[in-house]
């Protein structure tokens, strides 16, 4: 189902799950601006409700994204950024955790929104890439500066340089991609994975990503400090009581994301 904006985006809740999918396979799910102010609305839905606790970002026709739609932005398509910044995520990211689901092409913005995500699951025959040097421009959708932190610098500086492509395998050698799947499967894998983390409290899961997020830049001495604010939101929450309870018990809980 649409998320109520745009049919560029669509979104589906399988109960506690989102499934986002970048829908604009004509254009290898490049974005233009109304795909982004969509993605935005999306990602708030997913912090903004309750009973959302884990989101999956995917793309139809094949592909995951190929970035920016550089048709639009030759016609002179340039309107004010979402407030999550460009593709609707890319400066902010949600709270709550998100997969990217990769079939085909995350090239260019395409996987500097992987990066905005916590894990990446991958078909075998998936592409990433920063192409933008090609064409002389210098890809400022955080790829430049996420990529050396989660990738050897020698691997993050050859993909930022010479545009080529990599495969899922690789990058799952280096630890980019979390699950390979066969083609095609991409998104069942990530909803698998996602039920995994369904078995966790979902105010607790928010609070880890929150801190692992906003601690690359902190010191030691601001860590300790700066983590207590974000833990105390699951520590005070109606699902530790629930966790706690449920552990006294010997049954399942029952989350409420609150």
């Amino acid at each position: 189902m649409s998320d109520g904006t745009s049919n560029r985006i669509l979104t589906e809740q399988r109960g506690p799950i989102l499934v986002v999918t970048i829908n604009r396979p004509e254009a290898k799910n490049a974005f233009d601006d109304e795909s982004s102010h969509a993605m935005c609305t999306a990602m708030d839905m997913l912090d903004e409700k309750d009973e959302l606790f884990v989101g999956i970002i995917t793309g139809a026709g094949g592909n995951f994204s190929a970035g920016a739609d550089l048709k639009a932005a030759a016609k002179g398509e340039r309107g004010p950024r979402p407030h999550r910044g460009g593709f609707g995520i890319m400066k902010r990211p949600p709270r709550k955790p998100v997969i990217a689901a990769v079939e085909g092409y995350a090239v260019g913005g395409g996987m500097e929104m992987c990066l905005c995500c916590d894990l990446i699951v991958a078909a075998r025959d998936a592409k990433f890439g920063l192409p933008e040097v090609r064409h002389n421009v210098v890809a400022i959708g955080g790829g430049l500066f996420r990529l050396p932190r989660r990738l050897p610098y020698h691997i993050a500086m050859e993909m930022a340089l010479s545009g080529e492509f990599k495969d899922a395998d690789l990058l799952e050698r280096y630890g980019l991609v979390n699950r390979i799947s066969e083609p095609g499967a991409a998104l069942d894998t990530a909803i698998e994975l996602a039920e995994k983390l369904l078995a966790n409290g979902p105010t607790a899961l928010a609070a880890s990503k929150e801190i692992i997020w906003q601690s690359a830049d902190w010191t030691d001495q601001e860590a300790w400090d700066n983590q207590m604010p974000i833990a105390m939101k699951a520590i005070d929450s109606e699902d530790r009581r629930e966790g706690l309870k449920a552990f006294a018990e010997k049954r399942k809980p029952v989350w409420k994301g609150r």
